[in-house]
């Protein structure tokens, strides 16, 4: 298997847990349409429709896991969260948000969420 892929899966679950212990629902997980892939589909404890890109980085990376969201991964992000608002017949708020999934010297895992990142 890809490490990079099983690194980013890792990233995406951790994520999942975090926002459940929040209170959100997850509704999908790497949701995939010609546009590209919604890594996290959630549904926030207030009803908002949360479309989460997953970031994750190692110990010596440079830049924040954000900065990798650029405009033209935003634009995809866009489309892709418009058609499945569209397949799925939704009618909520909605928003963009990062999880940055840090990995610290000793191994372990955080997570930094950022609300409504690109807005």
């Amino acid at each position: 298997m890809n490490l990079k892929k099983t690194a980013g899966d890792q990233g995406e679950t951790l994520a999942g847990q975090y926002l459940e212990r929040r209170g959100y629902t997850i509704l999908n997980r790497q949701w995939r349409c010609r546009f590209g892939e919604l890594d996290l589909v959630a549904r926030s404890p207030e009803g908002v429709l949360c479309f989460v890109e997953v970031k994750r980085r190692g110990p010596g990376s440079i830049g924040l896991p954000r900065e990798f969201v650029d405009g033209r991964k935003q634009e995809r992000l866009r489309r892709a969260a418009n058609l499945y608002i569209g397949v799925h017949g939704l009618d909520s708020p909605a928003r963009f948000d990062v999880a940055e999934v840090y990995e610290e010297k000793d191994g372990g895992l955080r997570v930094v969420y950022l609300e409504d990142a690109f807005a």
